[in-house]
């Protein structure tokens, strides 16, 4: 019966049967019997799960539904929505974690027996791991309603998490020790100053009987896929596949820039992380039995999935609470070894009006427009004497004059010790070199302080597939570790140098890495743009052999003609057309990648939708713009999805040749006579298209002939880019002295 409450979409529908929307909209049309919806939108409908599977069995359109999509349509259809679903099976998937034989106890008999049973269940697992719970309907303590002025960041990986924005909440708190460990021994003291806010409170609850028993199929399903999978990577699995599927509300943060941060901040055994998410910055955190993990969020959903998440992935001690950190701080007592912390950036209601006289201003009181200094503060009134905090920043937070005066004191007193531009496209927002900050509490102040600044720009990848990590990590590391033992670092050009506080103390204080690295010595630069100009005249020498010889005279052969519409009906090759939606993890090949002949870089919102795969041998065609373009899919585009407004063709090897196929769909005249107008752009209709009806090995003399043409047209955009990087290196060259005119 509680089966029926899960429903599933049709597109839910498509993916258990691996059909695709169409067919589903047909079932609908063409069979009486299909299972009427059950909610949704009348654009939208939603079906049980339940009714949809027994019909799909009858009609011989699904022999098992794969135990991964049943779960995952069990919890994204769940009546209290997939977040409560998620925390539920949670507290399911520790118990099981903890205590299997409990659950297999439990989970025997009825639906009705399980709800009844599992409460208890979870009370013996739940408060020696996150101390005293208590009943409180899931829907109300998941899904509480918040403020709609005060956006969150959420840290969470790339593997299985994202950044989101949420508004803050004054919700709840948990303390949450490790296994059989005691409470958290520091209880929320009530904020300083004239608006007292709500005191942090546990962000677990315990759910009860009614709450469980619309879950139980759901969470017999996610004990059957833990006995697969394990119970840690079940959640990994849920967790991730829930905030992939949000891409709206959630952004990917790379796990490669949490391991950078966790290990900037070195071995510890205590770490908080005032703004959590979903812990990806704490599960970066070598684990260690001794180790104790401390997590404050103000989105109690969020703080719930930490708890959970850190308690199946560590036996340390997880401490975990609910709360507006900046109003109403958990763990106020708190003297962390590391604070590592991604805040929101640009937050104008971060409690500015309320805390003018909180005593973790030591260096300021931050300006409305200050927010992130506001974190950098409290991140160090968390830390014991010469504990580090690693802060992830926006570039502007280094130069805005608002907060000048406090930067200036935090490099007078010796608190911020490094300045690191990470490349563009590190972590969203993608089009920015975001900042880490590394800071630590002075047990004294240094007699002639010293600051590292190091710009790591150079490492940024072409177009979005993100940085270098593994040059980022080496350089980063090998800098910090260097500066921190002698407190000062020797210059490495154009990379990382350490200034005296003093030269930085001037009107503007300003700390952005990039103004005050010294350039390239003149060797080096000398030395990149004779390599540059080698490489250029290696290029120019190779258009030079690819350089086509020219065509016979001959009069214009007749050949008799089809199209690709009727070679698609013919089954000659498929043809389909890109997607709106796909797997954020996925790159995607744009129609400005297929015109500038670049690697994939492009994205898409997550959507059930099956996204369109191009493999090796495909040819790609836009469909917009109007220009005589197509591109052969090679092995290192291969595996792609297809972006929007492309036109993919696969063709039957046995009777097309891909070359020769491109070639011809290149013919200005063929592109001319398949063209229409829609409104102010030019609209080209794929299936239109003209090929001559030639022999197997005559297209493929053709095909070698236009395989010649696209090594030309790659060589000459080499040497243009070649050209454009010696010309800027002159210019710089001459411009700041290291090119003698002569």
């Amino acid at each position: 019966m509680q089966d029926n409450a899960t429903e599933v979409t049709a597109a839910g529908i498509a993916r258990l049967a691996g059909v695709g929307r169409a067919a589903v909209s047909n079932w609908r049309r063409r069979h009486a019997d299909f299972p009427k919806p059950v909610g949704g939108t009348e654009t939208s409908p939603s079906f049980a799960l339940a009714e949809v599977e027994n019909w799909l069995r009858k009609q011989g359109k699904l022999a098992e539904v794969p135990l991964r999509e049943r779960v995952w349509q069990q919890l994204v259809g769940h009546p209290e929505g997939p977040v409560a679903a998620l925390t539920q099976a949670g507290c399911v998937l520790l118990l099981i974690h903890d205590r299997p034989t409990v659950w297999l106890d439990v989970s025997a008999g009825s639906d009705e027996r399980l709800a009844a049973m599992l409460p208890g269940a979870l009370e013996e697992v739940l408060t020696p791991r996150f101390g005293p719970v208590s009943a409180v309907n899931s829907r109300r303590a998941v899904n509480s309603p918040r403020p709609v002025n005060a956006p969150r960041a959420v840290n969470t990986t790339d593997a299985d998490a994202a950044r989101v924005n949420t508004p803050h909440a004054d919700s709840t708190r948990v303390n949450t020790p490790g296994t059989d460990a005691p409470v958290n021994t520091h209880p929320a003291a009530p904020r300083p100053g004239p608006h007292p806010h709500p005191a942090a409170q546990p962000a677990v609850h315990l759910p009860t009987g009614p709450d469980l028993l619309p879950s139980a199929p759901l969470l017999r399903g996610a004990a059957e896929l833990a006995a697969e999978l394990g119970a840690r990577q079940t959640f990994e699995f849920l967790l991730g596949r829930h905030l992939d599927a949000n891409p709206r509300q959630y952004t990917l943060t790379p796990a490669d820039l949490a391991d950078l941060m966790a290990d900037l901040a070195g071995p510890v055994r205590t770490v908080l992380d005032p703004a959590c998410g979903t812990g990806a910055l704490l599960r970066a955190v070598t684990a260690r039995a001794d180790q104790e993990l401390y997590a404050q969020d103000s989105a109690p959903e969020l703080a719930a999935l930490t708890a959970l998440r850190l308690a199946l992935h560590t036996r340390a001690v997880v401490r975990a609470a609910t709360g507006d950190t900046l109003r109403a701080d958990a763990h106020p007592h708190l003297h962390a070894d590391a604070v590592l912390c991604h805040p929101p950036f640009n937050e104008r209601n971060w409690g500015h009006d309320e805390l003018a006289y909180d005593p973790r201003w030591e260096y300021g009181f931050p300006a409305r427009t200050e927010s992130e200094l506001a974190w950098v503060q409290h991140a160090l009134a968390r830390l014991k004497d010469g504990g580090t905090a690693v802060l992830l920043m926006p570039p502007a937070a280094a130069s805005r004059r608002s907060g000048r005066r406090i930067r200036a004191d935090l490099l007078r007193r010796g608190a911020l010790r490094a300045v690191v531009a990470l490349p563009v496209g590190a972590a969203p927002p993608y089009n920015i070199p975001l900042h880490l900050w590394v800071l630590r509490r002075p047990e004294k102040a240094p007699a002639q302080p010293e600051v590292l600044l190091a710009d790591t720009g150079q490492f940024a990848a072409d177009g979005r597939g993100g940085p270098d990590w593994r040059d980022v990590r080496e350089a980063v590391l090998d800098a910090w570790r260097a500066f921190d033992r002698a407190g000062t670092l020797e210059e490495r050009p154009g990379l990382a140098r350490s200034l005296p506080v003093i030269d930085l103390l001037d009107d503007d204080v300003d700390l952005a890495p990039a103004r005050h690295l010294p350039p390239p010595t003149a060797a080096d630069g000398a030395e990149q743009l004779t390599a540059v100009r080698e490489r250029l005249g290696e290029t120019l020498r190779l258009t030079a052999d690819l350089t086509p010889a020219p065509a016979d005279a001959a009069h214009p052969v007749r050949w008799p003609l089809t199209t690709i519409g009727e070679l698609a009906r013919g089954g000659a090759l498929v043809l389909r057309t890109g997607g709106n939606g796909g797997h954020a993890r996925v790159p995607v090949l744009t129609d400005h990648d297929v015109l500038a002949g670049t690697a994939p870089s492009g994205s898409l919102p997550e959507s059930d939708e099956a996204a369109v795969l191009v493999e090796p041998g495909d040819v790609v065609v836009p469909v917009l713009g109007g220009g005589s373009m197509a591109r052969v899919i090679d092995d290192a585009t291969g595996g792609a999805a297809l972006g929007r407004n492309l036109v993919l063709l696969r063709p039957e090897r046995t009777a097309l040749d891909p070359w020769f196929l491109a070639g011809f769909l290149r013919g200005t005249a063929n592109n001319r006579q398949a063209s229409s107008y829609a409104s102010t752009a030019t609209r080209l209709d794929v299936r239109r298209l003209q090929l001559p009806r030639l022999p197997l090995d005559e297209q493929r003399r053709y095909g070698e002939r236009f395989r010649a043409l696209d090594e030309f047209e790659r060589a000459l955009r080499r040497a243009g880019r070649l050209g454009e990087q010696l010309v800027r290196g002159m210019y710089d060259g001459l411009t700041d002295g290291t090119v003698a005119p002569d």
